[in-house]
């Protein structure tokens, strides 16, 4: 692979003074540049210093962050020096396409992108292209942040309408998708409501019907269980009222009876791997809140996951039995 021609040696960069990297006499922990990258960010200090914002700067900003993708300064930099002489954002963020695929994790990629959207203002291909980056890694916190931010900022109802059944399409995917079950509880209840929702009663069925058959097809699925936690919280309905809906994946499968399919709650899938470990620390929060001979039982439950069903976490159990045991003498 050919070396590419330093800056130091290019005639045109020769009226910029290249200002080297300040570090101590003997720094504790010296960082090991490459050749490429002090030569870039050498005249990148230089050109800094001086103020200018030229197409050249473009160039070598594109540079330093195809070497560092998280190099804030480059980007701001950037940034402003596509302001200042008017540049065709159009085609910056079609190279931005590239680069957020390339450096999906890098949050300077994303927020670059917004001030981008900020004055290209035009929000309906962004999601088709997000929906693009999701083939690549469907759980990346920086690409949903953005998602949320366009449909938010731009908060338009023809923006929100296939919201609901784009993130339903994810869920199908991979329905322990986590980033997809908070979007979804996003979109229904954390940024106002939006056309054809406005009954929120209606809503509110749905949503707990949609996330009961989520539990019943997958029951040891914490996406969908702290979803259920989500709705009856925001919506102040006690965890009591879910209680006939929660015993069954409490139990083995040899131990349920329910012959009738009940659609407001429905029971586990065959052969789903019961007793569910997410159920049973349900129940126990309930026997909990109502305090009193209840507190007893959710102490055996507690016993049960940490003997048994969530060893994993036995010592978090074992503090829940005394914290529980305490109140109960209290």
């Amino acid at each position: 692979m050919t070396e590419p021609i330093r800056y130091a040696d290019r005639p045109e960069w020769s009226d910029v003074t290249p200002i080297e990297q300040y570090e101590n006499t003997n720094p504790l922990a010296p960082i090991f540049y490459t050749n490429e990258y002090k030569d870039a960010t050498n005249y990148f200090r230089g050109i800094v210093k001086i103020g200018e914002k030229s197409g050249r700067v473009l160039e070598l900003t594109e540079h330093i962050i195809r070497l560092n993708p998280a190099h804030y300064t480059a980007w701001q930099y950037r940034y402003e020096t596509l302001i200042a002489i008017d540049s065709d954002l159009g085609k910056e963020l079609k190279l931005m396409d590239e680069l957020a695929i390339t450096h999906l994790k890098t949050y300077q990629v994303w927020h670059h992108r917004r001030l981008l959207m900020l004055k290209i203002r035009k929000p309906f291909p962004e999601l088709e292209f997000i929906a693009r980056t999701f083939k690549v890694d469907a759980k990346n916190y920086h690409t949903w942040s953005y998602r949320q931010w366009l449909l938010a900022y731009f908060n338009d109802d023809e923006l929100w309408g296939a919201e609901l059944d784009f993130v339903e399409d994810l869920l199908y995917a991979d329905i322990r998708n986590n980033s997809a079950w908070h979007h979804r509880f996003f979109t229904v209840f954390q940024s106002g409501v939006h056309q054809g929702e406005e009954d929120r009663e209606r809503v509110l069925k749905r949503e707990m019907i949609y996330v009961k058959q989520s539990i019943s097809l997958v029951p040891n699925n914490a996406s969908a269980w702290n979803y259920l936690r989500g709705i009856l919280e925001h919506n102040s309905t006690p965890y009591s009222k879910m209680i006939t809906f929660v015993e069954p994946y409490t139990l083995s499968m040899d131990e349920q009876t329910a012959d009738l399919v009940d659609l407001d709650n429905p029971p586990p899938s065959k052969g789903a791997h019961l007793p569910c470990a997410l159920a049973i620390e349900f129940l126990a929060d309930i026997y909990e809140v109502q305090g009193g001979e209840s507190m007893l039982k959710a102490t055996e439950l507690w016993k049960s996951l940490g003997n048994e069903h969530d060893v994993a976490r036995k010592k978090y159990w074992e503090y829940r039995i005394r914290e529980g045991l305490r109140a109960l003498q209290a």
